[in-house]
């Protein structure tokens, strides 16, 4: 081999003549019809030995044998120079194809494109919602390599269907390998923000590829996007032009953190219409309830809850009741699937004498833990902050520089010294009237807690400590999940289970989360995902979700059952709903308490029949959608109108 490719011809040629010799003149010698004499014996050898290594095996003079030899290693070498190009033309295809690099042929399919955790659940959740098509397709593009990528999809997806995934290889903010990916045909594009520090110039990126890519400079299809910081908000929208949609990831956590801590439960409520296993937001057109007020289709769908109205092409959640639809209107109903809703008269259901009378709203104030600092904390005490009563104290226990949590919290409380003596403010505008204590602390040491009154708290939440650079990305929910093993160990001292709201990054920890069934566990990147696919399924949900997570907007609301019915008693899930109307509400659910802790609902039933009777208990509660600040009221007179979310 170390005298080149020669040498190995000519030992190959030896070898091959040392076989094929030998065992043609043994054929000869042996074979019942071999030639008498030995230059007849010697040419039989010859033509059998040519014809077993293709060399024409021709008799006669010495020129005549030496061009049938040459003809024939012509041809051997024309065949085999052949055989090798086909070879190595489909090994290059081959390994292109592997690498992901070819163009995608495709029409119609969504384009996702980077890698995080949150691509398992935004491809899970298109696997679901092409359940019942024909064919469907989901394409991924991320700096990768495309073997690992389809391994990791098999391993946490698992079986995909109809659904087929296609993933390709290379970094998305380069437009010719963004062309790879086909997003001119696609019905949406999803632009994930990559786990790294840098990863909102990378998604502003992607979204300038895109627009290099379009024709015209804006891209026609459908984009959905996310960031984390809030200064890179501007330009994303700006680069996703008039169609496309980019969330504030780090906001929405934290609005939907601070909300579960105020009302237990509410994460499952969100993740159920989050998802597309349950039931979700569709628009229905019944063009025989137009000229009749919003209120009467709040009973007029025995399957289905409405919510809303799309007017204009705008969603108007929670319109007032006395609102007339007009013909070209829209109802914005939950049901199971875009063509369930029914027309049903659910008015002869409603038992008047059933339903509650006013009670006083709850003004006491309100005690919060906070476990853990990182970026998003301060936004979730500003939400918190938002709607807590006058008076209202969050002690914040991080190990971070108290100036760091002070000065987060001085735009929006008065925040006290760790002495607990913060004052109060007096309530006027927003933020104010709440008072926010820094405590330092280790979460993770029983001493840290153990010097806390635990049972004077009406809430905790335990937040993930960012990983200082270099550290893996689970290091924050290690830390997390020791906080709660200590925390629940604190619990079972005292005998008092304490409403606790954890934040994780990893959706594989949430097992392993010393908590109780049901308890509200925010996986970060994991209702991001949900988000993002429902808006890539249903492009016109996304002011929908806009007005539901946004500050002081009409909101979901978990509110005691007693507020709508007389306990005790058994009454329909349409004296609910007539009792939520006249509260300037809509009831699209409950959470039975008797079963708050069975899985896998958890006691939790979005968009139940009207017809369904219960025995409603003190403990129950309702799903409502309503304004932040409308409790109580019973809304009537003019109509408003509705709020129209700008883009870009």
């Amino acid at each position: 081999m170390a005298r080149g490719t020669s040498a190995l011809v000519g030992w190959l040629v030896l070898a091959c003549l040392a076989v094929v010799v030998p065992a043609s003149a043994a054929l000869v010698w042996t074979s019942g019809h071999a030639p008498a004499t030995l230059s007849g014996k010697v040419a039989a050898i010859w033509r059998l030995t040519g014809e077993t290594m293709r060399l024409g095996g021709t008799t006669g003079s010495p020129a005549r044998v030496a061009l049938s030899v040459l003809l024939a290693l012509v041809a051997l070498v024309y065949v085999s120079t052949l055989v090798g190009l086909i070879t190595t033309g489909l090994t290059e295809r081959l390994i292109a194809l592997r690498r992901g690099r070819s163009k995608l042929l495709e029409r119609g399919h969504v384009v996702v494109l980077g890698w995080s955790e949150q691509v398992f659940t935004v491809v899970s959740e298109l696997v679901a919602a092409g359940a019942n098509q024909r064919r469907s397709a989901v394409a991924i593009l991320a700096d990768r390599d495309k073997t690992a990528m389809e391994e990791s999809l098999q391993s946490k997806v698992g079986p995909t269907g109809r659904t087929r995934l296609i993933c390709r290889s290379g970094p998305p903010a380069d437009p010719a390998v963004l062309a790879l990916a086909s997003p001119a045909t696609a019905d949406s594009v999803i632009v994930l923000p990559p786990d790294a520090s840098r990863g909102d110039a990378d998604v502003v990126k992607a979204l300038l590829a895109l627009r290099a890519t379009a024709r015209g400079g804006d891209v026609a299809v459908p984009v959905v996007a996310a960031v984390r910081d809030t200064g890179y908000l501007l330009a994303a929208r700006l680069a996703a032009g008039p169609r496309g949609v980019v969330l504030e990831s780090d906001t929405v956590t934290a609005r939907l953190i601070a909300q579960a801590a105020r009302r237990p439960g509410l994460s499952l409520v969100h993740r159920d219409l989050l998802d597309f296993a349950g039931d979700e937001f569709y628009p229905a057109a019944h063009p025989s309830l137009a000229g009749r007020e919003f209120g009467d289709t709040l009973l007029s769908y025995g399957n289905a809850s409405a919510v809303g109205l799309i007017r204009g092409g705008v969603p108007w959640l929670n319109p007032p009741a006395r609102t007339v639809l007009e013909p070209d209107d829209q109802l914005l109903v939950i049901a199971a699937d875009d063509d369930t809703a029914e027309l049903a008269d659910c008015a002869p259901l409603v038992d008047e004498r059933s339903v509650a009378g006013p009670r006083p709203s709850d003004t006491r104030p309100e005690r919060l833990l906070v476990l853990g600092w990182n970026r998003r904390a301060p936004l979730v005490l500003r939400e918190w902050g938002r709607n807590a009563p006058p008076g209202s104290v969050a002690d914040v226990v991080a190990d971070e520089d108290e100036a760091v949590v002070r000065a987060a919290c001085d735009d929006d409380s008065d925040v006290g010294d760790g002495d607990g003596a913060g004052d109060v403010g007096d309530g006027n505008g927003e933020g104010s009237g709440w008072t926010c204590v820094a405590l330092r602390g280790d979460t993770t040491r029983p001493e840290t807690l153990a010097g806390l009154d635990l049972g004077s708290y009406g809430s905790v939440i335990v937040l993930g400590q960012e990983p200082p650079a270099g550290e893996p990305p689970e290091e924050p929910d290690t830390r997390t999940l020791v906080t709660l093993l200590v925390l629940r160990h604190l619990e079972r001292r005292t005998g008092r289970e304490l409403p606790v709201v954890t934040e994780l990054t990893d959706d594989a920890n949430r097992p392993l989360a010393p908590l109780g069934p049901g308890a509200d566990v925010i996986i970060s990147g994991k209702l991001i995902g949900l988000l993002m696919a429902q808006i890539s399924q249903n492009h016109h949900l996304a002011d929908v979700f806009d007005e539901l997570f946004s500050a002081g907007g009409t909101q979901i609301h978990l509110r005691p059952a007693a507020d709508y019915v007389v306990t005790g008693h058994e009454t329909s899930f349409a004296t609910v709903v007539a009792a939520a109307r006249a509260r300037g509400e809509c009831a699209v659910g409950y959470r039975s308490h008797a079963d708050a802790h069975r899985a896998p609902g958890y006691g939790l039933r979005l968009n139940p029949p009207k017809a369904d009777r219960r025995r409603w208990s003190e403990g129950d509660e309702v799903v409502v959608i309503a304004g932040e600040g409308r409790r109580g009221a019973v809304r009537s007179g003019g109509l408003p109108l509705p709020r129209r979310t700008t883009r870009g």
